[in-house]
């Protein structure tokens, strides 16, 4: 019932939503008598704030077509390599004949598109080949292709890896380090041939009863049946995949929005002052920022209950009680994958020592294989997207790949990272 009246919210609103568009452009647009009336750019500001404020957002593009490349320009093609129910395997490919070293980045099943990751890979694209998991809105995966558990998640991550084949790194940001590592568990437990050289692991909860946040106390003040009963809801019929149960996107940016009010409320009344300055550049921020922030998508019911259960609650992954499929997931059996854990200094959702306990976990990787990263005054964001990313963390995850980097031909050389 939420679903639909959110969605009626949304119908009742549309007609208010083009009034609004219809003021703003009256009010800004230089052939517009009403553009040269007193205040007329507070009016203006004023309902491009509310339309922001209540329309709905669709998922971003990636919107690559090029980088970069010792200097000149490279063409970069969008190529869908494995089409999923539930997700699509991404490579942006370049029009290049260089061997760079071969990236799978795990985007996060949390909420956001994996758009969110943008800057994560656009860093990424002059030095590696990339690809990335393009997780499908749940709304649109109809009822006959059946229910998406934690367990499929893991299945998906190892078919991935076995797609790219040997010698591929895998990074995983938030939500998907516990899979992934479950994941590549299972393929070291087997003897799998495309065991990862590497696996980073960006500000994820492998064990969250270290440093508990907000997001782990609400996790576990609630039981598994609190979360069934109040958020789980039914994908309404003007959708693909009407009836299948989701946890729905707007009540997971609800809760995003809830973690910091203050912080969105300044932000906002930022963007109208800088509307009302003139400050085109700022106001540009605000909207790149927030069109990613406010796309949201709805994720399967199943996962989303399994993830709370296994990760929040139980903490199966580190205390070595998590199974797959009926086969116990045991990250000593990683003998021979690099690991690279990265963490915020002043994350507030995956907390100090939450990502660093994989380290402890895969106790039979090699000493010399064991690197962790701590970034001073970096928040969950930053440490995967922004100024910080760009000159402190995408350096070092980049010189972590080219070490362990087997290529037939010579090594590229590492980068220089501030110590």
């Amino acid at each position: 019932m939420l679903y639909e009246l959110h969605e009626l919210r949304h119908q009742a609103l549309s007609p208010l939503m083009m009034w609004m568009q219809a003021n703003a452009g009256l009010f800004s647009n230089p052939y517009s008598v009403l553009a040269y009336t007193p205040f007329s750019r507070n009016f203006a500001a004023g309902y491009d704030l509310l339309l922001r404020l209540g329309k709905r957002y669709e998922k971003p593009e990636f919107g690559f077509k090029e980088t970069r490349i010792d200097g000149k320009s490279v063409a970069v093609t969008e190529r869908v390599v494995l089409d999923k129910p539930f997700c699509k395997l991404l490579h942006f490919q370049r029009a290049t004949s260089r061997k760079d070293p071969k990236v799978l980045v795990v985007a996060p099943l949390s909420g956001h598109y994996a758009t969110l990751l943008r800057d994560t890979v656009r860093a990424m694209l002059p030095d590696c080949d990339v690809y990335i998991t393009d997780w499908v809105n749940a709304n649109s995966v109809p009822l006959s292709q059946g229910a998406f558990h934690f367990d499929d998640y893991v299945d998906y991550v190892k078919e991935f890896i076995s797609c790219l084949g040997p010698h591929t790194h895998v990074i995983s940001v938030c939500q998907p380090t516990v899979p992934v590592l479950a994941a590549i568990s299972l393929m070291a437990a087997n003897k799998d041939p495309c065991m990862p050289l590497t696996m980073t692991m960006i500000g994820g909860p492998i064990d969250t009863r270290k440093s508990p946040t907000a997001v782990n106390a609400f996790a576990t003040q609630h039981n598994h049946s609190w979360f069934e009963t109040h958020l789980i809801q039914r994908v309404p019929a003007k959708y693909a995949g009407h009836g299948r149960r989701v946890y729905p996107g707007f009540l997971q940016h609800m809760g995003f929005v809830a973690m910091n009010p203050d912080r969105h409320r300044e932000s906002h009344w930022d963007y109208y002052s800088d509307l009302v300055k003139g400050d085109g550049e700022g106001a540009a921020a605000h909207r790149r920022f927030y069109d990613e922030y406010n796309a949201v998508l709805d994720l399967p019911a199943e996962y989303y209950l399994d993830t709370v259960k296994f990760v929040f609650q139980q903490h199966l992954l580190p205390q070595g009680k998590m199974q797959v499929r009926g086969e116990l997931v045991q990250p000593s059996a990683i003998r021979t994958t690099a690991l690279l854990t990265i963490e915020g200094e002043l994350d507030d959702i995956s907390g100090s020592g939450q990502t660093e306990a994989a380290h402890a976990l895969c106790d039979n990787v090699p000493a010399d294989k064991h690197q962790h990263l701590t970034i001073k005054g970096a928040g969950h964001y930053g440490i995967f997207s922004g100024r910080r990313y760009r000159e402190h963390v995408y350096p070092h995850i980049l010189n972590f790949i080219r070490k362990y980097e087997k290529t037939q031909g010579k090594s590229r050389p590492v980068v220089e990272t501030e110590k």
